[in-house]
């Protein structure tokens, strides 16, 4: 995994949440202390905060990135402030550069939730390279997976020691136990079907590339459907294919498609929908952001992720497009 990620510290974990809570108690953050984070993403990536003793607080994502907006994020950091999570959301890389400068600003520990982002390169440097740490789930659903798993990955050689201690117990040998850690260990079944599925990444990804750039032509004409963004630099991790469905322009909503197509027996996912504030835990916490209303509270609604592996067939894909097209001239 060092060598694929390309950075000097990657240690496995038996589940992505696991790696996530423990990439949060790395930099020890002040109990009590706000994580800033986007809404629009997985529960796990809240939960790691708040079973860290620490309060999520949700800023607002951008338009067509999706991720993180770093105008929103600003408006959301207080005197309370202590780190900033990023999400690749959808393999769409995040305002590298920008959210660097407001940790750096403000001193605040800058963390990556790289779920969907493994094996991406951004100029020609890895993912994993950027913040302070990056987060990797090896969840069955993921591209490369080891049934269940995860990875912290870190730019600094010396957080290694930690992450193991932390890891394993605290356990430093048979006989001394020298600081508080849980079980997160990978097992040896997770690594050999880990290690089997190495070897399937490079001809799964050139079966999802081929499927990403028949998507584009089938549906990159269509008024009211935006596609993910192509971003410069960036080598797709090839996890996901999002479309935004405007309900308006296009005529059709995204649970009209949705409802559509699982009744031909295609499952799209309607992710993230609900959102974090959405949740229970989180419904009375609000969205900073820099709109009047948060771009995030619309888009939720009109996000649907495509069918996007080797096993989409070419009757599939005609049904995909009857489903899209029908009505439209």
């Amino acid at each position: 995994m060092r060598e694929h990620l390309d950075v000097p510290t990657a240690m496995l974990f038996n589940n992505g949440t696991i790696a996530l809570l423990v990439a949060l108690k790395l930099f020890d953050l002040p109990e009590g202390s706000e994580v800033i984070t986007t809404p629009l993403t997985f529960a796990a990536t809240a939960h790691a905060i708040s079973w860290n003793g620490l309060k999520p607080v949700f800023a607002d994502v951008l338009p067509h990135s999706l991720t993180l907006d770093p105008e929103s994020v600003e408006k959301a950091i207080t005197p309370k402030t202590s780190a900033i999570l990023g999400v690749h959301v959808y393999g769409t890389v995040c305002e590298l550069g920008a959210l660097q400068d407001i940790a750096n600003q403000h001193g605040l520990k800058l963390i990556y939730d790289a779920a969907h982002a493994f094996g991406t390169r951004v100029n020609g440097r890895s993912i994993a390279s950027y913040g302070d740490a990056s987060v990797f789930s090896f969840h069955a659903t993921k591209l490369f997976n080891t049934l269940e798993g995860g990875l912290i990955a870190s730019p600094r050689p010396e957080d290694q020691e930690a992450i193991y201690f932390l890891r394993n117990f605290g356990i430093k040998n048979e006989e001394e136990v020298i600081s508080i850690g849980i079980n997160g260990k990978l097992n040896e079944l997770q690594s050999a079907i880990g290690i089997l599925n190495m070897q399937g990444i490079s001809s799964e990804m050139q079966s999802r590339s081929v499927l990403r750039q028949q998507y584009r032509e089938m549906l990159g004409d269509l008024e009211g459907v935006e596609l993910q963004p192509q971003q410069a630099g960036v080598t797709s991790s090839e996890q996901y294919f999002p479309v935004v469905i405007d309900p308006v322009k296009y005529g059709r909503t995204r649970d009209q498609i949705y409802d559509e197509l699982k009744n031909l027996g295609i499952l799209a996912r309607k992710y993230f929908h609900p959102i974090c504030t959405d949740f229970v835990p989180y419904r009375d916490c609000p969205i900073h952001s820099v709109r009047p209303v948060p771009y995030v509270s619309k888009v939720k609604s009109q996000v649907l992720c495509l069918p996007f592996h080797s096993g989409v067939d070419s009757q599939d894909l005609i049904d995909i497009e009857a489903v899209f097209k029908r009505g439209i001239n």
